[in-house]
């Protein structure tokens, strides 16, 4: 669903870098072309960017926004064009910790000396209109439009060490699961895709164990890690 929030980081970034606003390059549309580098703002899930990003990375240096919603007011209408029902400020609040959901679809292709994925931590206005409850458990209401609030902080990483510093504090240099879990008083399964991605893009390994728990230690960031490939057999 295209948003305010998307045209207006586009825009930010256009003014910023004085890029070109939807550019084409080859066979790809771009939400922004500088005079180095092309951007893509990706709202939803960075499964869906991850094959264009690779086929761009061969021959252009990208840099992949991603906004994380830290706190939104809920704006209620009874219609589009109708009724204001309801303003209210989400009890729920987003953080770093969010971005290893995405992350992990780019285990593959990060770190690359033409990559940078910037974090934006943004507040928004997020505009739904009342509908009926179609299923058990399913929304009453329907998205409109989100809109951009504020621009929070914008983190960005290149590196190894960029992604280790989203994290709160410093981890042990042997940690497991629940010790990313403690830092961000989160459930343990969000850490463990924080850990998953880790052990990936090669800023830590597995060591050993904790009772029933995994543990890992965290690697030399300093030194190139070389990813990991699987040898195919040849035939026969």
């Amino acid at each position: 669903m295209a948003t305010q929030l998307h045209q207006q980081l586009k825009e930010r970034y256009a003014e910023a870098l004085d890029g070109t606003l939807e550019a084409v390059v080859g066979r790809y549309r771009i939400d922004v072309r500088s005079a180095d580098r092309l951007i893509e703002v990706q709202q939803a899930s960075l499964s869906a960017l991850r094959d264009k990003t690779r086929d761009l990375l061969r021959e252009h240096c990208v840099t992949i926004v991603k906004p994380i919603v830290r706190r939104r007011h809920l704006v209620k209408w009874t219609k589009p064009d109708g009724e204001l029902l309801s303003r209210r400020l989400s009890p729920k609040r987003g953080d770093w910790w969010q971005a290893f959901d995405e992350l992990i679809y780019f285990r593959n292709l990060f770190p690359h000396p033409n990559l940078s994925i910037d974090l934006v931590l943004v507040d928004i206005e997020e505009h739904r209109v009342a509908q009926k409850q179609r299923r058990f458990r399913g929304r009453d209401y329907r998205v409109l439009d989100r809109v951009l609030s504020e621009v929070v902080e914008t983190r960005t990483l290149v590196t190894r060490a960029d992604a280790l510093r989203l994290f709160p504090g410093t981890l042990p240099a042997e940690f497991d699961t629940s010790d990313i879990a403690d830092a961000w008083k989160l459930p343990r399964y969000v850490a463990q895709r924080a850990a998953y991605f880790m052990r990936e893009v090669g800023i830590a390994e597995i060591c050993g164990k904790r009772g029933r728990s995994i543990a890992y230690r965290l690697l030399d960031l300093a030194e190139p890690t070389k990813k990991k490939r699987t040898r195919r057999r040849k035939s026969a």
